[in-house]
């Protein structure tokens, strides 16, 4: 069976702010040359892989691991697994990994085994495109065998299956403009299917939150507003609970602000005894090239203090480089901006 072109996303959000941007000009060859050098013989310079592999897009970084193969015959992961260890070891694994492989492993980490994690279902399906989903699904299935929907299904159960079954189809609405007759009208829906009566009509919340655009469900949202007087989110508390609340409470916060879900998810990810390092390598991987800057003005305006004087302050990334603490694209003090 003959290999497969690496799958990619589409970014195309002209309004954020990404800390990590394809380096202008790019040479794959040269980078490559500077990697192999920092890791052959005794000793590993840590910090000429940071600058190479945290200064580049994650599609730069695919062809620079596909030259260091081509001038020297050896995997480039292969090599930094070898030669790093740790959760530095995880971060550089994450950055050298395509994306939708990197979420593909995510969610099937999420559901293998015993238990599941539904937060990071919750993070990666409620948050995504249609086409990223669409993408992800074709990555799960080329590394594991199955489908991610069949494998969704079979590890949760009631309302929340069916929300994240709904989700995995990837069939929202892309419309940019909101219609306001139409946002009445199903604001006025999920009033009559929770508050308006005895028991709670899900299925009614999960065809709205699931099948709406974004800029379409901020104005159902509004809506609501006008005829409640209050606002969404406190009705999902009052008629949810468990996962299906977390869910969709996810869902609105995201339409509403998604860099402000993110810089929460972080901010959970590293407060109290013990860090989530997989949930903050995720996170800074996967948004470091479409909203990490945005992300981390909200965390610093919300929290008081930068995020990467946060993950600093943690050293839990890499346990042997201070230069590699604030992560991807995230200046800090020990490693100034310069190139490679």
């Amino acid at each position: 069976m003959a290999k497969s072109k690496p799958l990619y996303f589409r970014h195309v959000r002209p309004s954020s702010k990404p800390t990590v941007v394809p380096v202008n000009p790019f040479n794959p060859r040269e980078d490559a040359a500077i990697l192999r050098k920092a890791m052959k013989g005794f000793g590993t310079d840590e910090k000429s892989i940071i600058q190479v592999l945290t200064r580049r897009s994650n599609e730069q970084r695919l062809r620079i691991a596909f030259e260091f193969k081509t001038l020297y015959g050896k995997d480039l992961v292969s090599d930094l697994k070898s030669e790093t260890s740790g959760k530095f070891e995880d971060l550089l694994v994450a950055l050298m990994t395509p994306l939708p492989q990197l979420y593909a492993k995510e969610l099937h980490d999420a559901i293998a085994g015993m238990g599941t994690d539904e937060d990071v279902l919750i993070e990666v399906m409620c948050t995504l495109s249609n086409h990223e989903i669409h993408v992800i699904k074709q990555a799960y299935t080329a590394m594991y065998g199955t489908l991610l929907e069949d494998d969704l299904r079979g590890d949760t159960s009631g309302n929340f299956k069916r929300l994240m079954t709904s989700l995995c189809m990837g069939n929202r609405t892309e419309d940019f403009h909101a219609d306001q007759e139409k946002a009445r009208e199903d604001a006025r829906s999920l009033l009559q299917a929770g508050e308006l009566r005895l028991g709670t009509d899900e299925s009614i919340f999960n065809a709205v939150l699931c099948s709406r655009s974004f800029p379409q469900l901020a104005a159902i949202f509004q809506e609501y507003q006008f005829l409640t007087g209050h606002d969404i989110d406190d009705a999902i508390k009052a008629e949810f609970s468990g996962d299906l609340e977390k869910a969709l409470r996810a869902i609105v916060k995201v339409v509403r602000n998604k860099p402000l879900y993110f810089a929460e998810r972080l901010h959970k990810s590293m407060k109290g005894l013990g860090t989530n390092d997989r949930q903050l390598i995720r996170i800074m991987v996967t948004r470091c090239e479409v909203d990490l800057g945005d992300i981390s003005d909200i965390f610093q305006a919300k929290y008081g203090e930068s995020l990467a004087s946060w993950i600093e302050n943690l050293g839990s990334l890499d346990r042997d480089s201070k230069s590699a603490k604030a992560g991807p694209g995230l200046k800090s003090e020990a490693e100034p901006e310069s190139g490679s």
